[in-house]
């Protein structure tokens, strides 16, 4: 705000916790400190209507980030990453612990950029064992290649939860436990996806199908 958009005293801006927005005024700003004034409650942007919680592999390198970046500008509720027998990360203690900071700090960026006012969750690293046992949305996907591709037919959903694979893609027998929980295949066009993109693609989708992409 100070060292980059070199705002000035007087000047006003939204600030947002994740809950609430406010409009604000720059008071007095340095490199070290800024200083505001709360002015007026500013009406926070309509969440979608379809909550979505996203199970994503997590995967190697940058791609985790870019997923929680994605995934917070296209609307998504919630974010868990997770463990999978061919997912080639294991994050543990002091390591796992800052890898959630930084997809949390990630998400907090996205919501600026995009103009929204409610943080997804991003919960902790898991086992998708023990993920597929919680799951009760209305809605259950797991985008695989030999999904179905046509158009679900469901007038009504109020929640989705989306797995998505690692680079290796599930195993037949992870495959399977998903759909004993409820989870139904879905093909995303001819084209198998990579792990980083199915989501956003499939997200996309979801909510044009169900939530506020019309």
């Amino acid at each position: 705000m100070i060292q980059v958009l070199r705002m000035q005293p007087g000047e006003q801006l939204h600030l947002f916790d994740g809950s609430h927005c406010f409009l604000a005024q720059l008071i007095e700003g340095n490199k070290n400190r800024a200083l505001l004034q709360l002015l007026t409650p500013v009406a926070s942007a309509v969440p979608s209507p379809l909550t979505t919680h996203l199970g994503q592999a997590i995967s190697k390198g940058d791609k985790m980030e870019w997923v929680v970046q994605k995934a917070t500008e296209l609307g998504v509720t919630e974010i868990t990453p997770l463990y999978t027998r061919q997912g080639d990360v294991r994050l543990k203690g002091e390591r796992e612990q800052k890898k959630l900071h930084q997809w949390r700090q990630i998400s907090i960026s996205a919501c600026e950029q995009s103009g929204r006012n409610d943080l997804p969750v991003i919960h902790p690293p898991q086992l998708l064992t023990n993920w597929l046992a919680q799951r009760q949305e209305t809605m259950k996907l797991l985008l695989h290649p030999q999904g179905q591709s046509d158009e679900l037919a469901i007038k009504e959903v109020a929640s989705v939860a989306l797995l998505i694979g690692p680079e290796g893609g599930l195993t037949e027998e992870e495959a399977a436990l998903a759909r004993q929980q409820g989870f139904t295949g879905l093909r995303l066009g001819p084209r198998i996806l990579r792990t980083e993109t199915a989501p956003l693609a499939a997200l996309s989708l979801v909510q044009y199908w169900w939530g506020d992409f019309k």
